[in-house]
């Protein structure tokens, strides 16, 4: 696998400067290398301190959390897995408006009982951070989130889910490689971002984002869909994800405190994280809703309780 000088863009005062490559008249550039590639790297989105303080928060959320035992589900990204640990737990398809807790394999013994720390048996935490935790609520709708999606051009911008991921140390799980917007399907598409926050410095050891560059171009190759009403499993696949050549994903580092911006189209992944170091992200996803039609196929959906926020605050 090959790596690659990864353009990064440092976040001062709202002003936007390529980093090494910083004369006048570039602060204007990274919505061109988010359109080229499909995604681009923000330096210095949070504060240390802004990032300590909302994994304190997910470690009181988690020291709270009372999870029923049919709950005690398994989370995983292989096509097959999902259908039967996701697709068919009602948990999962109802979590869009709830906040939930999801687990890494081998956490639970047969009684359903830990065999690991709680604090370090979660793959995540979703959907609804966003609209129930005010910290996360805060950052979200941050006068830098919504400075960048102006910035992009976005008009009417709806946030659709939030999640906290951990990527625990020794046992955070692989992400294999796929696309957003097989889950998060709208018409057209190209109407999706995902904003993934660093809360630690996320690197090759511990399970960073690789990407491959302008695949964001290609389409979509497959879907996750509901299923008819009353049928089982609750979600199904059409089509298959792809085969793809390894020598083209880049690796892409990010400190603590960048974000990533993420088309809902471009091909991306992540390693297991056999480090010691953990790997916390807070994540979520937009959609420019202006012209825009939100699959009523897709798992998410918005609900009475929870419509799909704005992301622009008066």
């Amino acid at each position: 696998m090959t790596d690659r000088d990864v353009q990064k863009v440092s976040i001062i005062d709202n002003c936007y400067c390529l980093l090494h490559h910083n004369p006048a008249g570039l602060c204007c550039l990274y919505p061109c290398s988010y359109v080229e590639d499909g995604y681009v790297v923000l330096e210095g989105l949070l504060s240390s301190q802004e990032c300590d303080e909302l994994r304190q928060r997910m470690a009181e959320i988690v020291d709270q959390m009372d999870v029923p035992e049919h709950c005690r589900t398994t989370f995983s990204t292989y096509h097959d897995e999902q259908l039967k640990t996701q697709g068919n737990a009602d948990y999962f398809i109802t979590s869009g408006d709830k906040i939930r807790f999801f687990f890494e394999k081998g956490v639970f013994d047969d009684k359903g009982e830990f065999i690991v720390p709680k604090q370090r048996s979660l793959n995540k935490v979703g959907h609804a951070l966003h609209a129930y935790e005010p910290l996360y609520k805060k950052v979200t709708h941050s006068p830098k989130i919504q400075g960048i999606a102006k910035k992009l051009g976005l008009a009417s911008p709806v946030i659709l889910q939030s999640m906290f991921i951990f990527k625990q140390p020794g046992n955070g799980g692989e992400v294999t490689p796929h696309q957003d917007a097989t889950f998060l399907y709208t018409e057209p598409l190209g109407r999706v971002m995902g904003v993934w926050i660093a809360l630690e410095d996320a690197t090759v050891n511990n399970g960073c984002l690789w990407f491959i560059p302008g695949s964001h171009n290609s389409g979509i190759s497959r879907r996750m869909v509901r299923t008819p009403p009353g049928t089982y499993p609750l979600t199904d696949f059409t089509g298959r994800e792809q085969t793809y050549d390894d020598e083209k994903f880049i690796s892409v580092p990010v400190k603590k405190g960048g974000v990533v911006l993420i088309h809902g189209e471009v091909v991306h992944r992540s390693a297991e994280n056999t480090s010691e170091d953990s790997r916390h992200v807070y994540t979520f996803h937009i959609m420019e809703s202006k012209d825009t039609r939100w699959s009523p196929d897709n798992w998410l959906q918005p609900t009475e309780e929870l419509p799909f926020p704005p992301l622009y605050t008066k």
